[in-house]
């Protein structure tokens, strides 16, 4: 299905003409939907010039091969199995190795236990051996010298007839009877009380710290840059022309179609 592009000029403009179709010219779908697959065996384009791969499908196996109604190996009569018996042959299997005959063997001196043998005919030294004392032996009930609580030899002795020795303490230094005593208790220069100068002579200036003042001025907020509005002067005067970007409308776009229809 071609499609012819008129091309009219309009205000000196020519349109250019398009370099693919435009799906806006076609009334039908487009070609990509009456193409049939290329991929796949169902449906294959029989016109393509592109060689057909081989389609590999994954199948099922059949209950016929998979059924087996035989008996297993462990039903199958032996080969040396006879009417009578089994046959003659000999049958060997692994077994664990015989011990082997060793003779008497002599135990030698470290075998015997002399002192676990009971008692002997002969008469044996006498036997000592270390133990604990015992209680019934223990008659010495002096005390030791470490019992004995002895009375404080320093100090003034209560118990002994010996002559104790002085003893000497330090006491607090008296304010009375002193070296340092100050008999005649003269006061000093801060014990008298001056009358102040100012009462009886010129004051001098007296200066202090007080807050800053502040100075007079205008409290009142003053507008800054951004309170004023210039784009609002043109209210009331002739605003310039201005000018935008505006979008170019399709010569394809269908027009709009009112479902109502006025009887």
């Amino acid at each position: 299905m071609s499609v012819q592009v008129e091309t009219k000029d309009v205000g000196g403009w020519v349109p250019t003409r398009p370099r693919g179709p435009i799906a806006a010219m076609y009334n039908s779908p487009g070609p990509c939907y009456s193409l049939p697959t290329l991929v796949g065996q169902p449906n294959h384009d029989m016109r393509s010039v592109h060689l057909k791969k081989p389609a590999w499908v994954f199948g099922i196996k059949h209950g016929k091969f998979a059924d087996d109604c035989s008996p297993g190996p462990c039903h199958f009569p032996q080969s040396k199995m006879y009417r009578d018996g089994k046959d003659g042959t000999p049958h060997f299997s692994l077994h664990d190795r015989h011990r082997d005959l060793t003779s008497f063997r002599t135990p030698g001196p470290g075998a015997y236990k002399p002192e676990s043998a009971g008692p002997n005919s002969k008469y044996s030294p006498p036997k000592y051996s270390f133990g604990l004392r015992s209680r019934s032996r223990r008659t010495d009930s002096t005390p030791g010298p470490n019992n004995y609580t002895l009375p404080n030899m320093l100090g003034r002795t209560t118990e002994s007839h010996k002559r104790a020795a002085p003893n000497y303490s330090l006491v607090g230094r008296s304010k009375q009877g002193g070296f340092d005593e100050d008999l005649a208790r003269t006061p000093g220069p801060g014990a008298y009380n001056t009358t102040t100068p100012n009462i009886y002579k010129n004051a001098p200036p007296q200066y202090s710290m007080t807050s800053r003042n502040v100075m007079p001025g205008d409290s009142t907020l003053k507008p800054g840059p951004g309170a004023h509005s210039p784009e609002t002067v043109y209210v009331t005067k002739k605003a310039a022309p201005k000018y935008t970007l505006g979008i170019r409308h399709s010569q394809y776009t269908a027009p709009m179609i009112d479902s109502q229809v006025d009887d």
